[in-house]
């Protein structure tokens, strides 16, 4: 197989995602009156933000050839350190540093265990995703609502688009997160490292690559988009709960293969992850359409999805061989 092709086929999984959404979107256009309004794809996006900037960092992890299962524990953890430092009397932005230092720093410790002591990935993680949901319960086993001002001004601001349209602040955050991921990635020696070590992590140390400090780094990295995605998260909800996010873990992996990343590392793209995100809330506004079928619905198609693009990557994956 010649390079052209090879490097074609690694396109097949998000040009499946993208017919996958034109299709699902067609479908509900054509099947519900309301549903062709562009705000409901800007709905599925303010619903959905910060579960796009955790995607956004399991990419990270993905592309390196790795795993983060902590990220909704991380998320849950973030929205209960908000909520109670808010409730002593903290100064909003200084709570805002604080709970992205703890997100970083948890990324930090899991990359560099991993990286150290040569564990795998998911064990780690594992014990990351205990620690931080057992954090969580010892700080309140109960909700604890924000009143903060600037909390609740977040909140409740809509930005006015054309077309009596709107999104959230949150939307705004997650896009800017998603550009930065496709720069830092596309357009600096790091994004390209992240890459390589995934692609194989022989080849990247033979080329003299600085291996450790990236895998290091991509869980930093996800553990700042896990907090961030908190902050978002306490902002939809005003409020901290330690039995947030559950699930989102396995939620951001899904958004972020159906996006197209390969699981085994070293091909993906950001913006597919953009494209899962919105395939997975296309999928629970039209179960919501539709009025007659269960919530728990979502999760078999979801399932279904995912079995169905880990077996096309294997496919792509042999033929690129």
């Amino acid at each position: 197989m010649t390079t052209l092709t090879a490097s074609r086929q690694r396109y097949l999984p998000i040009l499946a995602t993208l017919a996958l959404l034109i299709g699902a979107y067609g479908y509900g256009a054509a099947s519900y009156d309301s549903f062709a309004d562009p705000q409901v794809i800007l709905n599925i996006l303010i619903d959905n933000a910060f579960l796009l900037v955790v995607a956004a960092g399991m990419t990270f992890v993905i592309l390196s050839g790795g795993i983060d299962l902590s990220v909704g524990s991380v998320v849950a953890l973030s929205t209960l350190v908000s909520a109670k430092l808010l409730g002593h009397g903290w100064s909003p932005v200084a709570v805002i540093v604080v709970v992205l230092v703890i997100g970083s720093v948890l990324g930090l410790g899991m990359g560099a265990v991993i990286h150290f002591f040569e564990l795998q990935p998911f064990v780690v993680t594992l014990a990351g995703m205990f620690l931080a949901r057992g954090l969580c319960y010892t700080i309140s086993t109960s909700a604890i609502p924000i009143t903060d001002p600037l909390f609740t001004n977040i909140a409740q601001t809509s930005i006015p688009l054309p077309g009596d349209m709107h999104v959230s602040i949150g939307v705004v955050i997650a896009l800017v997160v998603v550009a930065v991921g496709v720069f830092v990635l596309h357009y600096t020696r790091f994004g390209r490292t992240v890459y390589a070590v995934g692609g194989s992590e022989q080849s990247a140390m033979l080329m003299g690559l600085p291996v450790g400090r990236t895998k290091v780094l991509v869980y930093t990295v996800s553990g700042f988009c896990s907090a961030l995605g908190g902050l978002l998260l306490a902002f939809y909800t005003l409020s901290g709960n330690p039995l947030h996010a559950i699930g989102m873990e396995l939620d951001a992996i899904a958004a972020v293969v159906i996006g197209g990343t390969i699981l085994t590392g070293g091909t993906g793209y950001v913006l597919g992850t953009v494209l899962g995100v919105i395939v997975l809330g296309m999928i629970q506004t039209l179960i919501t359409f539709d009025g007659t079928l269960s919530s728990w619905w979502t999760r078999i198609f979801i399932g279904a999805l995912l079995f169905l693009f880990i077996v096309l990557q294997r496919l792509v994956t042999r033929r690129t061989r």
